[in-house]
Parts: structure tokens; C-alpha cells; sequence
């Protein structure tokens, strides 16, 4: 019972940590696209209020992995040390990048570090998922690598779409149905390609089998709903929103079909589980952080709901000689 919450408890990290910080790497992702320095101010200043709460989620997602099943973590760590090297240079140089963008001298070149560290964390994070997903072949972590990279840009674009105005909005809504069509073709060949490895996902019986489909469409009418808002001009929060349902569904979908087996092939959740007293002195400590850390995001995108007007199309940015 104990492994059950603490895995649903983990799963719940991940997803809050893909849906929010996945939108501002996205942000950062796009920025590359982008050539004009007084738009890519714009675009990073949507990332600068709320991108520390964000990825606080990653390090409450370590923290409950490493101590909650420390066999699962002990058995990935020696396949994954280097996309997660690279994952956390990455965000090191992001958190800099973006501090810095609006304050140092002109040519620095701060605002082409944050979207290029913002990739390369993108497709380390999938190269991660494709192993803890597929297990350990090369073929599926750059396939999945790529799916996510093309989901966090679809996330951050349908985001700005609905926090930016004028010509960044415009390029922002055509991007993001792009990255869409691609994130949802690269998805679905994720999910039929895990069949190829040797650990498909498990579909045996009625009740798995209808709730994995169910998820799926959840998780389709949402990508719908996604590309369908992205082209009306009238809205803002439900390009974001749909992005947000397919990216859960299509978690929990995986997850159903995995479950009881936390790492492939065949190590599962109450075999790598810690010993009940550490649960419970877990429990205690990450309890009493949560509802702070939901507190903070909820306060952080509350606070600045409404759209954030960027630099003028004519004006000057402070990265304009970039």
C-alpha cells in the first residue's frame, strides 16, 4: 500500500514538473527560432517570474526517487549518467542565462545560451525517459529525445501564445501548431516503437487495456483541442490547457501500462521500495513541502495571470545588439 502512494506520489512530481518547467525550456527552445533580440527578450521574459518555482519539482522528483526506491535509482543512475550530466549543466547555465539576459552589456550573447541549454536539457530529460521507458536502447532515447523537445516546444509556444501580443503571439501560435503535428507523431511512434524493445507495455486484462485507451483519447482530444485554439485568434489559455491534458494523459497512460514494474524489464515498485520507517520520515518532510511548493506556483502564475505586454515591435531591448 505504502509503494503504491509513494509511486503516485512521484508520478504526481513528474507531471507537475513536465507540464510547468516543460513550457519554459519550450520558451527557450523557441527563442533559437527566433531573429529578432527585442522579440527573444520578450519571449524570456515570460520565463523569468516563475522558472526557480518550477524546477523545484525536479529536485522534490529526485528526492523522492532516490530515497523512496533507491534499488530503481541505484539501477538507472549507471545508464543515464550522461544525459543527466548534461541535463543538469544545462539548467545551471539556464538559470544564469536568464538572470543575466536582461543585465549584461549587448553582444554578450546570454539570450542564445538560455535556448540552447534549454534544448540540450530537453532531449537529455527524453534520453532519460526513453531508458526508464524502453530500457537501455540508443534508437528509442533519441527517439523519445525528440518527441520531448518537440512537446516542451509546444507547450512553451501555445503558453506565450496566450501571455505575449502582436507579432510574438502571431509566430507563437504558428510555431506552436507545428511543434504539435510533431510532438504528436513522434508520441505515437514512441508508443508503437516500445513494443520493439524488450519491455512492451503490459495491456493484459479489460480493465488496464479500457483505461490505457481511455487516456489515450483524453490525451488526442486534447492535442484537438490544441491545434484547433491555436489558429483562433479569441483564445489564450486553451492551446496551453489541451497541451497540458495530452501531456498528463499520455503519462498516465504509460504508467498504467507499467505499473507494478517501475524500471524495465521486470523491477517493480514494491521490490525496490525502501524500508517503512523511511517512508514514513519521507512522508513527514516531503508533506510539509508540497503544499509550500504548490503554494509558491500557484501564487507565482496567479500574480502575473493576465498578458504580459513585451517591448514594443519599434522599441529597443536591452539584448538588441545580440
Amino acid at each position: 500500500m505504502m509503494s503504491g502512494i509513494w509511486f503516485a506520489l512521484i508520478l504526481l512530481c513528474l507531471l507537475m514538473y513536465v507540464v510547468l518547467d516543460g513550457y519554459d525550456l519550450g520558451i527557450g527552445i523557441a527563442t533559437l527560432f527566433e531573429r529578432d533580440a527585442r522579440h527573444r527578450f520578450e519571449m524570456l521574459e515570460q520565463v523569468a517570474l516563475a522558472w526557480d518555482g518550477n524546477e523545484t519539482w525536479l529536485v522534490l522528483l529526485g528526492v523522492s526517487l532516490w530515497a523512496g526506491f533507491p534499488l530503481a535509482f541505484g539501477t538507472l543512475l549507471p545508464h543515464a549518467y550522461l544525459p543527466l550530466v548534461v541535463m543538469l549543466f544545462s539548467l545551471i547555465v539556464r538559470g544564469v542565462a536568464v538572470e543575466m539576459a536582461s543585465q549584461a552589456p549587448p553582444g554578450i550573447g546570454w539570450q542564445r545560451a538560455f535556448g540552447t541549454a534549454s534544448l540540450t536539457a530537453s532531449l537529455a530529460q527524453g534520453a532519460v525517459l526513453g531508458t526508464l521507458t524502453g530500457g537501455h536502447h540508443v534508437w528509442f532515447s533519441v527517439l523519445t529525445a525528440s518527441a520531448v523537445a518537440c512537446g516542451y516546444l509546444a507547450l512553451g509556444c501555445a503558453y506565450l501564445k496566450g501571455k505575449t501580443t502582436r507579432r510574438v503571439r502571431a509566430r507563437s501560435a504558428r510555431a506552436g501548431i507545428v511543434a504539435t503535428l510533431l510532438a504528436t507523431a513522434l508520441g505515437t511512434a514512441c508508443l508503437v516503437a516500445v513494443g520493439s524493445t524488450h519491455a512492451p507495455l503490459n495491456l493484459h486484462g479489460p480493465a488496464r487495456a479500457i483505461t490505457f485507451a481511455g487516456l489515450l483519447l483524453f490525451a488526442t482530444a486534447g492535442a484537438v483541442t490544441a491545434l484547433v485554439t491555436l489558429r483562433s485568434a479569441a483564445s489564450d489559455t486553451l492551446p496551453f490547457a489541451g497541451l497540458a491534458t495530452t501531456t498528463v494523459a499520455l503519462a498516465l497512460a504509460v504508467a498504467v501500462a507499467r505499473y507494478p514494474v517501475i524500471l524495465p524489464p521486470a523491477l517493480t515498485v514494491s521490490g525496490s521500495v525502501a524500508p517503512r520507517t523511511t517512508m514514513a520520515f519521507l512522508a513527514v518532510g516531503i508533506g510539509l513541502n508540497m503544499p509550500l511548493i504548490l503554494f509558491y506556483n500557484w501564487f507565482a502564475h496567479h500574480a502575473f495571470r493576465g498578458v504580459r505586454h513585451g517591448v514594443p515591435d519599434g522599441g529597443l531591448a536591452p539584448q538588441a545588439g545580440e
